[in-house]
């Protein structure tokens, strides 16, 4: 192996560590993205115990494997690359690497995480009312009893402990990083207030800096809330059926795909699964945002953490716990928080600097007033404020708060109301990207169209006998699983047909299938099973079904027919397309189907393009072709092979959190529930987000230039330029948090 510097250190350290503890295992290979893990070992090693000191492992290197950076590898440790996985393990030869035994482990599940009995906001809110209360009484013994001074002081004491506890905590942690952010100035100004006796407006300075920073981490909990609502959501423990039918309770994290789970009214569906017997209706608004309960019966998916409601329902498990709906849709959340849109990233990068500056250019003022302007330097007078309290006011004024919360308490806040309304983002970035789209590309088939087929005719030869055909169909397609036996199955029970006795069942690899009914033999299949056979030559007179339809055949002893079905179109399609033309974006749709049956799609929907026929490369090309127009292009797809022009997008949305994991891998917005209607949604919130901040900022910077300039000429008191400080902050926090509750629905 040979050692490279483009990973971070710190998760590479985790690694390393965890090998040292394990002298049996040789090396680590991890995949984050696919969220696989394989160790290495030499001959037979005991696994017992070694999964949860591993998850602790990847926990841990989850947490960090954001930062980017060069590292070297430690001593007697080397690492590289494995296509998209990473690889780290002792130094050793080609040999004995040759002699390793690789063992996939288990990806640990994400857990809860306990949350605080007191959140940190109501903790700030305390602190800010001890702090204005202890003002106000200031206040009161200045006025009452001015014969003691030292009464109002105490009280104001009271203020400015309480006020600036917090800000006293943060900054000293910051120093010892030999940091300083705006809380260091906030202290600095209340100190330099006492020193030239204007407590009061310390004691303001505080309580007003205390109350904004309640606003802003009420306005994060807020944000938080939807994720932790998913994590409760998340069940512990499941019921397994065992052989005979007997029932035994194990951890979720001990189940394996193809088992057997047994769930009763009211308990949470413990992973992913496809329901065996039983039915029942699930709320599955946690995961997709949709209040409507979601009816279950054989053959429907069902999905961790969400609700069974009344029936017992038994199903098996289609995916781990960890690999789940739920699990995934957590982690694409947590990720989209610690993602940073560009902006963002600009203002954290400007806040640091511009808190130095802010520091300088009082001190550098303090000297202009004092030596330039023969200003006293802490003097104050009923004519003149000295130069200091004028530095302590400028320092106030200038202070980013309220232009370093502009961004950021916007985007949180468009994050959690989009997973509360089935929209999730990869973080900020997204949100930022697709409020400027000009062109959506869509792809048809489950994307415009549900991807799910359904019966629309029954033909019969010789007339009048279309119900027969339909209930051999049924008889014969019942045996089956694929998506046109699905069709006809529940079509035919929504007719009321009863399923026929059927004997020698068999299917025709490639053809159909074949059965008896009563003794007579029975055909199913394709076109191909008429052409080639004694009706050849009247087969070929038969007229071809309309492109859109796809059609299966049904042959007996006296009669022939067939059943057509059709991919629907989803009803919200229509009118999410003509609202993005409104918006004046162009509609396009990129597909691999046949052009006769895209273009009827495109004339009902009232798509502006359409081009069909294409191959994933081809869908690229076309995403690439809209680019060079001076596009921003969304791409909207669901599917494997959407995931190439899905990458080649300007802005990446996957349908569904139940669509292909190549998809979903290359998203940088996900609409749940496979609801298009959430694209539009998405849009108008990246929009509103946009507006949001741009209000931030201009309130933000607004407030600075105003109050500096007022500043310079002395025309400020302290009091005003708290006030208007601390106000801009508060009306930022609140102006973001109108997207947390405001309509943004299609």
């Amino acid at each position: 192996m040979k050692s490279t510097a483009d990973e971070s250190g710190a998760w590479v350290e985790e690694l390393v560590r965890f090998l040292r503890a394990q002298p049996g295992v040789s090396a680590v290979r991890i995949d984050t993205s696919a969220h696989k893990v394989s160790v290495a070992t030499v001959g037979k090693v005991e696994l017992e115990g070694l999964s949860e000191k591993l998850a602790a492992t990847i926990a841990a290197v989850e947490a960090q494997l954001a930062a980017k950076g060069g590292v070297q590898a430690p001593a007697g440790f080397v690492f590289k690359r494995d296509g998209d996985a990473t690889v780290i393990g002792r130094e050793s030869c080609v040999t004995a690497e040759k002699m390793w035994l690789w063992r996939e482990m288990e990806w640990p599940a994400i857990t809860a995480e306990p949350i605080p009995e007191e959140q940190e906001w109501r903790m700030l809110a305390k602190f800010a009312t001890l702090c204005g209360s202890a003002g106000i009484a200031g206040v009161a013994a200045g006025y009452f009893a001015p014969q003691l001074p030292w009464l109002a002081h105490a009280f104001y004491f009271v203020g400015i402990v309480a006020g600036g506890w917090d800000a006293a905590v943060d900054t000293w942690e910051n120093l010892k990083k030999r940091e300083i952010d705006i809380h260091f100035l906030m202290l600095a100004v209340a100190i330099g207030a006492m020193f030239i006796g204007a407590w009061g407006e310390a004691v303001l300075l505080l309580f007003l800096f205390s109350a904004s920073g309640a606003m802003e981490e009420y306005a994060l909990d807020r944000t938080q809330r939807e994720v932790s609502a998913l994590l409760k959501t998340s069940p512990k423990r499941a019921t397994l059926v065992l052989a005979g039918g007997a029932e035994k309770e194990v951890a979720v994290e001990e189940l394996q795909v193809g088992q057997r789970v047994r769930v009763k009214p009211g308990e949470a569906f413990a992973a992913d699964g496809v329901v065996m017997s039983g039915k029942s209706a699930s709320d599955e608004s946690a995961l997709t945002g949709e209040a409507v309960p979601v009816e279950k019966q054989v053959g429907d998916q069902v999905f961790s953490g969400t609700l069974n409601l009344w029936g017992v329902v038994d199903f098996d498990v289609a995916r781990l716990p960890a690999e789940s709906t739920l699990q995934k849709i957590i982690r694409l959340i947590q990720t989209a928080q610690k993602l940073k849109a560009p902006s963002e990233r600009f203002t954290d990068k400007f806040g640091t600097g511009y808190t130095y500056a802010v520091i300088g250019g009082s001190f550098l003022m303090f000297l202009v007033w004092w030596l330039g302007f023969h200003l006293p330097a802490f003097t104050n007078t009923p004519e003149t404020r000295s130069a200091f309290y004028r530095a302590m006011t400028l320092m106030v004024v200038a202070s980013p708060c309220a232009l370093v919360l502009s961004i950021p308490s916007a985007i949180l806040a468009a994050i959690a109301w989009g997973a509360r309304h089935g929209v999730l983002f990869r973080g900020g970035a997204a949100i930022e990207k697709l409020a400027d789209i000009t062109a959506v590309a869509l792809d048809k088939t489950g994307t415009l169209t549900t991807g799910e087929l359904a019966v629309v005719g029954c033909e019969s030869y010789p007339r009048g006998r279309e119900r027969e055909v339909l209930q051999l169909a049924y008889t014969l397609e019942a045996k089956s699983h694929h998506p046109i036996a699905r069709a006809i199955t529940r079509h035919a029970k929504a007719e009321g047909l009863s399923e026929l006795a059927l004997d020698d069942f068999q299917s025709l690899t490639g053809q159909g299938l074949r059965g008896k009914v009563a003794g007579t033999t029975l055909l199913l299949g394709r076109r191909e099973l008429l052409e080639s056979g004694p009706l050849a030559a009247w087969a070929k007179e038969l007229p071809p079904a309309a492109a859109e339809l796809s059609e299966v055949w049904v042959i007996g002893h006296d009669m022939v027919g067939r059943v057509l079905l059709k991919d629907q179109i989803r009803a919200e399609s229509r009118e999410v397309l003509a609202q993005l033309k409104l918006l004046g974006i162009k509609t396009v749709m990129l597909t691999g189907d046949r052009r006769h049956t895209a273009e009827a799609v495109a004339k009902e929907l009232g798509l502006d393009e359409v081009r069909a026929g294409l191959s994933p490369e081809d869908k690229v090309a076309a995403i690439q072709a809209l680019r060079a127009e001076g596009r921003k292009v969304a791409m909207v797809g669901d599917g494997v092979n959407d995931a190439p022009c899905l990458a080649a997008a300007d802005v990446s949305v996957a349908m569904g959190a139940r669509g292909s994991d190549a998809a979903l891998e290359q998203a940088e917005v996900i609409l749940m529930h496979d609801r298009i209607e959430n694209f539009l949604a998405a849009q108008r919130l990246s929009r509103r987000a946009r507006a949001i901040i741009r209000q931030n900022l201009t309130i933000s910077l607004g407030v600075v230039i105003v109050m500096v300039l007022a500043t310079a000429i002395g025309a400020v008191p302290l009091a005003i330029g708290v006030a208007a400080h601390e106000g801009s902050t508060l009306i930022v926090c609140l102006n973001s948090l109108r997207l947390l509750f405001g309509r943004n629905e299609a």
